[in-house]
């Protein structure tokens, strides 16, 4: 990607674990944790509610791609991880907040769990509804309890997962090819959901670098 990329990019699903970065990983992983611990430890210590409102909306004015270059070879359980994948959903939804508020609404209708009150959306969650979530989720990581924000985002994208694998279930007979590609993303919502929670754990260990 050019270096003097300024403008947002559309980041489609299948690229969520397929970013490609440098070529020295060990200097990517130091870089890519420094950086996070950077940010992370800026955010917390800065007071100015349009700083916070800058690093949220970071992708907004210029793009995902410097934040795939330091964090997206990042191990999923780790605090570079946990950043980008924050902030990726939030491009994700962003980027189709109708699609995105679809999944959610049935997955919320049809999970039996107590994933909807984690996750704090309310009901029923169109898209602007959506959209404010991935905000609340990505602010409450700088300026609230950061366990709590991976137990939100975790608690979306598997609530996701379950609208995306009943809305298949529901193609499957008129639209196979439909059917494949929303159980292909609920399997990726349900394993992001999982490495939410391993950090969400981990931080609350004192173990999340």
């Amino acid at each position: 990607m050019a270096d003097d990329f300024h403008k947002p990019t559309q980041y489609s699903n299948d690229k969520f674990d397929t970013y490609v970065g440098g070529d020295d990983p060990a200097r990517i992983l130091r870089v890519a944790h420094d950086t996070a611990h950077a940010l992370l430890d800026r955010a917390r210590k800065n007071e100015d509610p349009e700083v916070l409102e800058r690093l949220v909306a970071y992708t907004d004015d210029h793009g995902v791609d410097a934040l795939a270059e330091l964090w997206a070879r990042s191990s999923p359980r780790s605090l570079p991880g946990a950043l980008w994948r924050i902030y990726l959903m939030r491009v994700l939804i962003h980027q189709d907040p109708v699609g995105i508020s679809l999944l959610f609404q049935r997955g919320s209708e049809v999970l039996q769990t107590i994933d909807t009150v984690i996750a704090g959306a309310p009901m029923p969650t169109g898209p602007e509804e959506i959209t404010a979530l991935a905000d609340q989720i990505l602010r409450g990581l700088f300026t609230g309890d950061f366990g709590v924000a991976l137990d939100r985002a975790a608690a979306f994208c598997r609530i996701s997962a379950a609208g995306a694998t009943n809305l298949a279930d529901d193609a499957e007979a008129v639209n196979p090819e439909r059917a494949t590609e929303l159980t292909s993303r609920a399997s990726r919502l349900a394993i992001t959901a999982d490495e939410f929670t391993a950090c969400a754990r981990l931080h609350r260990a004192g173990q999340l670098d």
